[in-house]
């Protein structure tokens, strides 16, 4: 959807109408339900892509102003009445089919809510950003405590020893051969996907993406044995994906050279600053110095069933926050270095999260 405003200012955001969610993460009539909070009917309108766990409202100035986004607002709840009328959302789609955006970013939130925007907005996941300092690897590895940073040089000469061949290349080039490296990870997490499914998955991604999509292929011999996919944009290095060949592993740390080492070493070359690894393995990321943001579920629906749920949709969210914290004391401690920088995306942002 794309707005453009009488100043000049041009406004987009992907929407999807949705009748069957295949992914469960971004099911919203789920994630309510499953918090015991009202929630809207599973067809309607997403706001947002339906997959990569990242929305965010683009603009060409990078700061809309609150009447501009205003604007995106009043075209984003008219849009599931008109995707019932246009026959999107099936042949008996709900009386009253929500707008939901999912995976949203604080400022994103702050932003919709100034422009009228009245629900709460749910915590669904903490993204994980690792930074990059000036100086790249060995600058990152002296940020780490000291048995991390051993711990990390220890996994980095198993994966050496092993002798494995890494190349850098195109999705382009391998996309088949990732497809079946990420159905094979799919398969022992219990998830039923082929790789033909993921391999025309990746193939798309190649295809809007070009030679910015890059891959970490592990070999053994001729034998992929593991991929990495990342995308270097501005200043950000972004892991989209990875998968395994378990069988072929030999157990040298091959999950994190190829997903964590390898990628901060080429941000560092790149000059980037951060490395988005994106949601869940949060203790693996967060012991690798990771800081934790929050993404957000916003019902952006007229009438929608979360007004007047405020307070309930707050304690969820000290609720979420108090258990992630207690998982480990990594994850603890980077909350608690995110929340001290004191940005409006950070946890500590009591405008959403009630104090744990």
């Amino acid at each position: 959807m794309h707005v453009r405003t009488a100043a000049g200012e041009q406004i987009a955001v992907p929407v999807a109408a949705v009748t069957q969610e295949p992914n469960p993460f971004y099911r919203w009539r789920d994630e309510l339900t499953v918090r015991g909070l009202p929630s809207p009917p599973a067809t309607g309108v997403l706001v947002g892509p339906h997959r990569g766990y990242q929305t965010h409202l683009l603009s060409t100035s990078g700061a809309p102003s609150d009447s501009d986004v205003a604007a995106v607002v009043a075209r984003l709840t008219a849009l599931p009445g008109q995707a019932a009328e246009a026959g999107l959302l099936g042949v008996e789609p709900p009386a009253s089919p929500p707008c939901v955006g999912m995976f949203l970013t604080s400022p994103d939130v702050l932003r919709l809510q100034r422009a009228g925007v009245e629900t709460t907005p749910l915590l669904l996941k903490a993204d994980a950003w690792i930074r990059v300092p000036q100086g790249g690897w060995d600058a990152w590895l002296e940020t780490l405590p000291a048995r991390r940073r051993e711990l990390v040089r220890r996994e980095v000469r198993q994966f050496t020893r092993a002798g494995y061949r890494v190349v850098d290349t195109t999705l382009s080039e391998c996309a088949e051969v990732a497809g079946k490296l990420l159905s094979l990870t799919e398969a022992r997490y219990g998830h039923t996907t082929t790789a033909g499914q993921h391999a025309t998955s990746l193939g798309r991604q190649a295809a809007a993406m070009g030679a910015s999509a890059r891959v970490l292929l592990c070999l053994r011999g001729d034998e992929a044995v593991g991929y990495c996919c990342y995308y270097l944009s501005g200043n950000v290095l972004y892991l989209r994906s990875a998968g395994f060949d378990h069988a072929r592993a030999e157990g040298a740390a091959e999950y994190f050279n190829l997903v964590y080492y390898l990628p901060l070493r080429i941000a560092g070359e790149a000059g980037a600053r951060w490395v988005h690894a994106g949601i869940e393995a949060t203790e693996a990321k967060a012991l690798r110095g990771a800081e934790l943001r929050p993404l957000w579920l916003l019902d952006l629906s007229e009438n929608s069933v979360l007004l007047g749920s405020d307070a309930e949709i707050r304690a969820c969210n000290a609720r979420f926050h108090a258990e992630l914290a207690a998982r480990s004391p990594a994850i603890a401690k980077a909350l608690r270095e995110t929340e001290e920088t004191g940005a409006d995306w950070g946890w500590g942002c009591q405008k959403f999260a009630a104090a744990s």
